[in-house]
């Protein structure tokens, strides 16, 4: 069986901590058996590892995680980047061409289909792999899991069987009810119906032969080319409920979405994270803090406080879910963006009248990486170091930096950087168009541009 994850998500629920390029999945709140700070994404890939199941997985995700999911995961991870966002039916429909295409999966294969962040234990996992046979046994289109209700919440989708079957064995499902109210939750459970995890599988030739009927490509690099034809619309509608005969798998386990603030600060290991006080007389109140300023809760009670460079939230926890759309029409680029080589935070940004632009950026590189080699151009930088020591290529040559130094780069200057130490420095962009697009990437790996350097004639000064 094939495990295909699915990474997504716009960042908005758990603001200001969470982004575009941070999704939820990434935020390290929680903690494991080491007393260690853990993302969601750490911890279901760890939870992957420990029942054996991590080699079978592939992660489908935006290029904007990439280098998150590499920084957190590790780089041998194999990822399927979508070409622009859509929706879950397009994400899984290129997974399957990948996965036919490039993986050369048989078409008889079973795939599973799973969120990248469920809070669950181990043995959650044990049962998605009993979705294989519970699909090859009855014959059916798709097998989902679904796990039993412990209280009737209007949070979460049920699936309602046909007939339900004892001993935890699959039943046939008789249809979906999407959030309903208590009152109508709790007779859904009366009815043995489970809340939608998200979780499915199909076999391999199911996905492939709905490509085929609507004339896409099953060539992955192809589909990429055409995926902004893909219609963008849900698994759900476009697949699930168009599917003839679906069976569910009851999952009878600890399962919890950590979606809202209120449901992850029930999770969190501790009551604060980052600079600041929580006082004596505060009741069921969590502060997490990532800036470099102290953060003091006083006297307050059922309240999460919440500071990044992104912003500053205080919410009444009940109320923590109702943040999206409140901040629906914030459109900043975000501010702090953790990254292969390490992480970056915005200072400053200024436009001023004629049109130029300016971004102040604090950026650190972890020991031994380094950044692409590339220039920009639209914009100039000048970069000042101001922790650490490092390899600096700078068009014909290659020399040591390190903490005193300014560098230039003017529009068009081809230049990388390596770490030999944790590296910081500050970078001022000035120009006009200042975008994260604006860049012309030349290599990747510095072994790459040593080599570049040891053909040409340039010089290596280390």
């Amino acid at each position: 069986m094939k495990l295909v994850l699915l990474s997504g998500g716009s960042g908005k629920r758990l603001w200001p901590l969470s982004n575009d390029t941070r999704s939820k999945q990434f935020l390290k709140v929680l903690e494991n058996n080491k007393r260690e700070k853990q993302s969601m994404v750490q911890r279901v890939w760890s939870q992957l590892e420990s029942v054996n199941i991590s080699d079978s997985a592939v992660i489908a995700t935006s290029k904007m995680q990439r280098d998150m999911i590499h920084s957190q995961i590790g780089t041998e991870v194999p990822l399927i980047i979508e070409p622009e966002r859509r929706d879950t039916f397009p994400a899984i429909a290129l997974a399957a061409s990948y996965l036919f295409s490039v993986q050369h999966v048989n078409e008889d294969e079973v795939v599973a289909v799973l969120p990248v962040d469920p809070y669950v234990k181990d043995d959650f996992f044990v049962r998605v792999k009993e979705l294989e046979n519970a699909l090859l046994n009855t014959g059916a289109d798709l097998a989902l899991m679904g796990v039993k209700p412990t209280y009737p919440s209007s949070k979460y989708g049920y699936i309602v069987p046909k007939e339900y079957v004892e001993n935890n064995e699959p039943f046939i499902v008789d249809r979906f009810t999407e959030k309903p109210s208590e009152e109508k939750a709790q007779d859904l459970i009366n009815m043995n119906a489970l809340w939608n995890c998200g979780v499915f599988a199909f076999q391999l030739k199911y996905l492939i032969n709905i490509l085929q009927e609507k004339n896409l490509p099953l060539n992955f690099e192809d589909l990429s080319l055409r995926y902004k034809e893909l219609p963008k619309i849900s698994f759900d509608y476009e697949v699930v409920e168009k599917a003839n005969h679906i069976v569910a798998l009851p999952y009878e386990g600890y399962w919890k979405d950590l979606g809202t603030w209120n449901t992850l600060t029930e999770e969190m290991a501790t009551a604060q994270i980052g600079k600041g006080v929580l006082s004596e007389d505060t009741d069921n109140t969590h502060l997490i803090n990532e800036l470099d300023i102290p953060v003091t809760v006083l006297g307050v009670k059922d309240i999460v406080v919440a500071a990044s460079p992104d912003g500053i939230l205080v919410a009444d926890k009940a109320s923590s879910p109702k943040i999206k759309d409140l901040i629906s029409g914030f459109n900043n680029p975000p501010m702090y963006e953790e990254r292969i080589w390490g992480w970056s935070r915005v200072l400053d940004y200024a436009t001023y009248n004629d049109g130029q632009e300016m971004v102040t950026k604090r950026i650190c590189i972890h020991k031994g990486k380094s950044s692409s080699y590339h220039y920009h151009n639209l914009r100039d930088e000048v970069w000042t170091i101001v922790r650490g020591e490092g390899e600096l290529a700078l068009d014909e040559s290659i020399t040591r930096v390190k903490a005193g130094d300014i560098i230039h780069l003017p529009a068009g200057k081809k230049h990388g950087i390596k770490a030999l130490s944790d590296l910081e420095f500050v970078e001022v962009q000035t120009g006009i168009g200042i975008s994260d697009e604006d860049f012309t990437r030349l290599y990747f790996k510095w072994e790459d541009v040593l080599e570049h350097y040891n053909k040409s004639k340039a010089k290596v000064i280390l």
